[in-house]
């Protein structure tokens, strides 16, 4: 989703952070994978709000949230991390069951739904992206578009396109869909995903922004993205439909961002501020608002015209936990099949 230009100045924005904090210890160190550009304008308000001296040390595309839930297993020793706002939950629900998170009751959780709470209190849930087809409508008619499985349909035979199923969304989504279908069905997707790449019938691209990128030029008919990638796309006048998939089978995948403290973070208190924060209704308008276009898990939570909430589609019952226990399972799975 970042042009190179974005993130060149992420990367100076990081580095001058680092070198600006070499002097000082901070009074918040926060890791965020949610997208940069997204995240920081919040974060810098609330660090003027509260008057703390915040570091944050953002995941890079390339690594989709992996990569900062890898330094806080490595750092359990001596944590430095005090909030972990990951744009996804998987990893997150791991990080928990292995003991590496501190329980907190925020009183901002109190009004999300119960799917969206860890019962022992570790993890929250909000603001979370739809998986959805973007679909390029002067190449198909969005209409024939309507299931999970219609990336294998040969009509689309080399017209279609989806990430590599290694890190992110999209190997969460397929290891969700491990545990709704049929036992047996989901691999047997991703085997002919593997296959039709192969055969060049179908594009295995590098992350969701690839996707939403060969479909805006036309390179490729539709393919699996989530909503805040659909949303800069249409931004920016491609031709382009989002098609919520399986409105009566499945439902479509919904993935919240999710916030936790790891366990010994040195600053409990500022983190536990930050996250009363981060779980505020304000904050997930804000990012209904933002170009992201994140979808409230709350109905109270106001948003705009253009970005659906459920009830207005169906949304795919998983629980988070049973997929979070898979993923480490799954990813090893999946790099066997399509690193082979």
């Amino acid at each position: 989703m970042r042009s190179l230009h974005h993130r060149l100045a992420a990367l100076c924005a990081t580095l001058g952070l680092a070198l600006a904090s070499c002097g000082s210890d901070p009074d918040l160190v926060v890791y965020c994978s949610l997208d940069q550009e997204f995240a920081e304008p919040l974060i810098r308000e609330y660090q003027e709000r509260s008057g703390l001296d915040i570091r944050v040390e953002y995941d890079v595309e390339a690594n989709k949230n992996v990569g900062l839930a890898l330094r806080v297993r490595e750092e359990v020793a001596r944590p430095r991390c005090d909030v972990f706002w990951s744009n996804e939950f998987a990893m997150v629900v791991a990080l928990a069951e292995d003991g590496l998170l501190e329980a907190y009751e925020s009183p901002s959780a109190a009004s999300l739904p119960a799917e969206m709470k860890d019962p022992d209190h570790r993890w929250h849930g909000f603001a979370a992206r739809g998986r959805v087809f973007i679909v390029n409508t002067n190449l198909v008619d969005p209409g024939q578009i309507d299931s999970w499985d219609d990336l294998l349909d040969p009509r689309h035979a080399g017209k279609v396109a989806m990430a590599r199923p290694l890190a992110g969304t999209t190997l969460t989504h397929m290891a969700a869909l491990h545990e709704v279908l049929p036992p047996g069905e989901a691999r047997r997707f991703l085997e002919s995903v593997d296959r039709l790449s192969r055969e060049g019938r179908l594009n295995l691209a590098n992350g969701n922004a690839h996707v939403m990128r060969l479909v805006s030029e036309g390179q490729c008919a539709f393919g699996w993205t989530d909503t805040d990638d659909f949303h800069v796309a249409l931004e920016k006048g491609a031709p382009v439909q989002a098609v919520y998939p399986d409105q009566g089978g499945i439902g479509t995948m919904l993935i919240p961002n999710t916030i936790c403290i790891p366990a010994g973070a040195p600053r409990t208190e500022a983190a536990r501020r930050f996250i009363d924060w981060a779980l505020s209704e304000e904050v997930e308008a804000r990012l209904a608002a933002s170009r992201s276009a994140q979808i409230p898990v709350r109905p109270s939570v106001a948003r705009p015209a253009h970005v659906k909430a459920p009830g207005e589609f169906q949304p795919m019952r998983y629980d988070l936990r049973t997929v979070g226990l898979s993923i480490r399972a799954r990813a090893a799975e999946f790099q066997e099949l399509f690193l082979k």
